[in-house]
């Protein structure tokens, strides 16, 4: 009997009966541990509402560089054309310029204001790129497009209708086609004009761009 009772009392306690039975109500405390709370968020994540104006604002931007390229050539080419033909007699020299039609005149004047006006809008084109929603700066390119479109409008059309007498002269004015003989020179200003009227198509598109961007999304 002796022997019994010293292996009951030298076997030892375990940490596991000892938390039991220090529970009143015989249960485990890690039974009685509370159960894990998933937290589910129900808050909207915001959707990014600029992101087609942000767009809109880039193509304008793009659009603007390429006007501004056309008018700067347009303005170009009609400066330099000149033609001087080979044959000449003692008291006249057949040359012609540019500078002897005031249409082209007009031409180089107007494509050339027409690409300053662009290149000083590309500040507020950069804004609208930063700042989709700003309504201002977007109005003002509006303004400068639409003043810019008909300028370049007009002095490509002029231009246009001198080339054309230029290359067909007119029977009821007895007007002659002297591109027959300056066929360089009709060459060259039948270029600047087909530059000047797509800066026009340009500018067109970038009105475009810009009254759909005011349009509140």
């Amino acid at each position: 009997m002796d022997s019994k009772k010293e292996e009951v009392a030298s076997a030892p306690t375990s940490p596991e009966s000892r938390r039991t039975r220090s529970n009143g109500k015989g249960k485990n405390i890690a039974e009685a541990a509370p159960p894990s709370v998933t937290v589910v968020s129900t808050k909207a994540t915001p959707s990014p509402r600029g992101g087609w104006k942000k767009g809109v604002a880039i193509l304008d931007f793009i659009l603007r560089l390429g006007a501004i390229g056309s008018a700067i050539g347009a303005a170009t080419i009609m400066g330099n054309s000149e033609q001087i033909l080979p044959f000449f007699t003692q008291f006249f020299q057949f040359h012609v310029q540019w500078d002897d039609f005031p249409m082209f005149q007009f031409f180089v004047f107007a494509n050339g204001a027409a690409a300053v006006f662009l290149i000083l809008s590309l500040p507020f084109s950069i804004v609208c790129i930063v700042r989709p929603f700003a309504v201002g700066p977007r109005l003002l390119l509006v303004i400068i497009d639409t003043f810019t479109m008909a300028l370049v409008m007009a002095a490509a059309s002029a231009a246009a209708a001198v080339v054309y007498l230029a290359h067909n002269g007119s029977q009821d004015a007895n007007w002659i086609a002297i591109c027959q003989q300056f066929t360089d020179f009709c060459q060259v200003t039948s270029e600047a004009v087909v530059a000047s009227f797509v800066a026009a198509v340009f500018l067109i598109c970038l009105i475009v761009v810009s009254s759909v961007a005011l349009k509140r999304g």
